[in-house]
């Protein structure tokens, strides 16, 4: 028997390195996006000798999104590998294996010479990126009581988006695109000696001891009509916080440029650093509205309606001046702030023994929905034969409705009894 004390005590470590465990892996997340365009234009040359101004630029573009959908891909096959090893072996398993992973690619990224070798690192990374939410909101959500439990994952959430802010300041302050990558391999290696005396979840260590219980079968997910229609629900919800992210806010300089601000005004570091300012305090408060409210889908309710405001004011009035436009990525960022509630509601629907893989696998599914996302805009830009920046604005249109209509079908998991199995 532990006394509560050490219990308290265990309990706070475990959350502080859930947290600092997901800043490093916004931070390494984030990272390609701050450093695309000075990494490519150091690499291209190379590659292409004598080639254009011009030609640069484009081939920066085209580079750009192909490395991101890479790094989303392994995000996608990593989630589902270390989700189902976390509830296979165990969520500390997931937390140590996956950031060994991507902060060894981090850290031979930052020495890469070729496109051929950064697509196979970011894809790496993606991979190894792809566990550690999962693991630690599993851990956090099933040690902590149903009713405060919510905290808990909002202080993850919170200071781990702070990462993305450190990820766009670092980017201005580090002048060598090579050493933000070797700084982000170097922090998350020192968090694995942090995490020496972390606990395993009890829930988990009870499950292991059933034998006869199938313990992360993936197919559950897809072969249950109820399970599929909860796990389709809590991704769609969400995806509007990637449109966001991984469209108007990573390709900010190319889109507030279509809107009629002077090229090379807006950086995609600045604007990270901006819109993640704004997710942090975005994440405290959509925590905290659904702890007050004890509703998760009240509060997923209140943010996304402040993305769609975010999202009209960008297209209105991001063009008015670079001040303007930092300023409504700030609030765009704070309205997409319910990453904190996604993850406390994703750990809430499922049972302990599909727990970790539901809830590792659902952020990678909306991180790579930024493929779907591209693949619907170039559709929406052929098919309706418009420019980019309407057709960007048709797809957010899209992705929006189908997240209100995600959330009228979504179960309310506030409060819930986490201590089950999925038959």
């Amino acid at each position: 028997y532990m006394p509560n004390a050490q219990q308290t005590k265990n309990l706070n470590k475990l959350i502080i390195v859930a947290a600092l465990g997901y800043f490093v892996d916004i931070y390494d997340l984030l990272l390609f996006g701050v450093e695309r365009t000075e990494s490519l234009n150091s690499i291209l040359p190379i590659q292409y000798p004598g080639i254009s101004d011009a030609v640069l630029k484009t081939l920066n573009g085209i580079y750009g999104k192909l490395l991101l959908n890479w790094q989303m891909f392994g995000m996608l096959i990593g989630g589902v590998f270390w989700g189902i090893l976390g509830d296979k072996k165990g969520r500390l398993s997931v937390l140590f294996g996956s950031i060994l992973v991507y902060s060894i690619a981090n850290i031979l990224n930052g020495m890469i010479e070729s496109t051929n070798a950064y697509i196979v690192l970011r894809f790496v990374s993606g991979f190894g990126l792809a566990g550690e939410l999962g693991a630690g909101i599993t851990l956090v959500s099933e040690s902590m009581s149903k009713e405060k439990r919510g905290y808990g994952t909002m202080i993850v959430a919170t200071v781990g988006v702070f990462g993305a802010v450190v990820a766009g300041f670092m980017g201005d302050v580090i002048t060598n695109w090579r050493y933000s990558f070797y700084l982000g391999g170097g922090m998350g290696l020192a968090l694995l000696v942090l995490r020496i005396g972390v606990f395993e979840s009890g829930m988990f260590d009870a499950l292991k001891k059933e034998t006869h219980i199938k313990k992360g079968n993936v197919l559950q997910l897809f072969s249950h009509l109820p399970s599929l229609k909860k796990y389709l629900c809590i991704i769609f919800v969400t995806v509007p916080v990637w449109y966001v992210m991984g469209t108007l806010v990573l390709f900010s300089p190319e889109l507030s440029e279509l809107m009629g601000l002077p090229e090379k005004s807006i950086s995609a570091g600045k604007s990270i650093m901006f819109a993640y300012a704004g997710i942090t305090v975005g994440d405290i408060a959509s925590g905290l509205i659904s702890q007050l409210l004890k509703s998760r889908k009240k509060a997923f309710a209140v943010f996304l309606s402040l993305t769609v405001i975010g999202v009209i004011l960008y297209f209105l009035y991001g063009g008015t001046s670079v001040t303007v436009f930092y300023s409504i990525v700030t609030f765009i960022g704070f309205a997409t702030g319910f990453w904190a509630v996604f993850i406390s509601t994703a750990a809430e629907l499922f049972g302990t023994n599909i727990r970790a893989t539901a809830t590792t696998t659902a952020p990678n599914f909306v991180r790579a929905s930024t493929i779907l996302i591209s693949l619907l805009l170039n559709l929406v830009i052929s098919v309706l034969d418009v420019d980019k920046l309407l057709a960007t604005k048709i797809t957010g249109a899209i992705i929006i409705s189908i997240g209100f209509i995600a959330l009228y079908f979504l179960e309310e998991t506030f409060g819930k009894d986490l201590n089950y199995v999925e038959e």
